[in-house]
């Protein structure tokens, strides 16, 4: 049976703007029938691990609902596809996307208002993943399903043949990084090691999403709140510039970066990592499967990141579930909402070795370990409960990223760079960034 479902006035002008500065309201609202079929898209590999996870999860919730859901899996062109949707004002009923994609969908009034007293298990979720789903309005519209936060990786076997201990601050990170890129770590005779593997490329913005983790950490920011919805630029604050010189220090000053680290992704970095190059890596949880494979789970450890001039704070990330706007079974989105997040649902969501819908549980009733006994995941699930931040919820975080990374990378490219002079002039594009989107404060 076709449906239609009525978004915002304001979104046709704007549907493939992904930059629209302006959230609509969802409009007419659509007859209900809270019997009928959902409809979701999920953003990962049509036939993939990441479908099958999905459909073990649907099925679970159909079991215990009586629910009926449709899946479809899309990773290329995903936005675009869905605003054509949106054009044809046929929207799915849920989206499981990125969290960062809040701003944006909210932005274009795809999505609607969620009621967290009509979401079942709300109340257990992790606060700051809570929080995650809210709009820079205050309001409530994404719920959070997997989480994941980085943690320090490093070589266990370097560290025990240098005698040294896991590092508990900056200075003991940036003195074990210079050991193992001047202390021979592997033996081999050669300087040919280095202390700290960093996806520094402009590449979808990795050097600022990898520098989050230390900017946070010295109490710095890209941007921060001026009340009631509104930003305003941070990067030449006292926090921002110290955070900017020190890690600037470990590639000009210390060398102890591995070369080359301003061209690349994570793709090449993991490499460096797995193959012996680099000692340390500042990650999250997804990538211990290959390495245990690649290097072998007795040669690295997890361990939380060390202290930072503020905390330990680091990014966290994950998905969400986006309840659609105009959908005629309401209730059968709040439903799957509820399910997803319960402990029955995120526990469910963490199984499979085929690929999982949860990374890290995002209720916090509900223990890694009971499903992963692995303690590894245990110290990635504690490190995001205690120090996890997701990147704020404005229309549009890509420029904001995108713009940060460039010059991350431009003075972690050029040790020449007056940082003050390139850090004030970041400032000055982030505010009109923020401008653009009319949330300048």
């Amino acid at each position: 049976m076709q449906r239609t479902r009525w978004i915002g006035a304001g979104l046709l002008a704007s549907a493939l703007a992904l930059t629209s500065c302006t959230s609509s309201p969802a409009g007419v609202d659509a007859k209900q029938d809270a019997k009928a079929e959902l409809e979701l898209w999920t953003r990962t590999t049509p036939g993939g691990p990441g479908e099958k996870a999905t459909l073990r999860l649907v099925a679970g919730f159909e079991k215990a609902t009586g629910h009926k859901v449709k899946v479809t899996a899309i990773f290329d062109d995903f936005e675009t596809k869905l605003q054509q949707r949106a054009a044809q004002r046929n929207l799915p009923d849920i989206v499981m996307n990125d969290v960062t994609q809040l701003g944006a969908m909210h932005s274009q009034g795809l999505l609607r208002e969620i009621d967290l007293s009509k979401i079942k298990s709300s109340q257990d979720l992790v606060e700051q993943g809570r929080n995650s789903g809210r709009g820079v309005d205050g309001k409530q519209y994404g719920i959070p399903y997997s989480a994941q936060a980085g943690a320090l990786l490093i070589r266990k076997d370097w560290r025990e043949k240098l005698k040294l201990t896991a590092p508990q601050s900056w200075d003991d990170l940036a003195a074990m990084a210079e050991a193992f890129t001047t202390r021979d770590p592997d033996g081999n005779g050669k300087q040919d090691t280095y202390g700290l593997a960093a996806p520094l490329s402009t590449k979808r913005g990795y050097a600022s999403w990898y520098f989050s983790n230390l900017l946070w950490a010295a109490g710095g920011d890209f941007i921060t709140e001026a009340g009631q919805g509104k930003y305003k630029p941070s990067m030449t604050s006292k926090e921002s510039t110290e955070a900017v010189r020190w890690f600037r220090a470990l590639g000009c000053e210390k060398k102890v970066i591995q070369p080359g680290a301003v061209t690349m992704d994570t793709p090449p970095t993991n490499e460096t990592f797995e193959a012996g190059r680099t000692g340390m890596y500042i990650v999250g949880p997804y990538l211990m499967s290959r390495f245990d494979k690649s290097l072998g789970k007795d040669k690295y450890e997890v361990v939380p990141m060390p202290k930072g001039p503020k905390d330990a704070t680091v990014l966290a990330e994950g998905g969400s579930l986006y309840l659609m706007a105009g959908s005629e079974n309401r209730a059968g989105q709040d439903a799957f909402a509820g399910y997803a997040i319960s402990p029955a649902g995120q526990k469910l969501g963490m199984e499979g070795v085929d690929g999982s819908t949860v990374q890290l549980p995002v209720n916090k009733n509900v223990d890694v370990t009971e499903v992963r006994p692995d303690p590894r995941w245990k110290t990635y699930a504690e490190v995001y409960r205690t120090s996890g931040r997701y990147a704020p919820s404005v229309p549009n975080w890509t420029p904001v990223r995108q713009t940060t990374a460039e010059t991350v990378n431009a003075l972690m490219a050029d040790c020449s760079l007056d940082a003050d002079e390139k850090l004030r002039e970041l400032d000055k594009k982030l505010a009109g960034i923020l401008q653009e989107q009319g949330i300048a404060g």
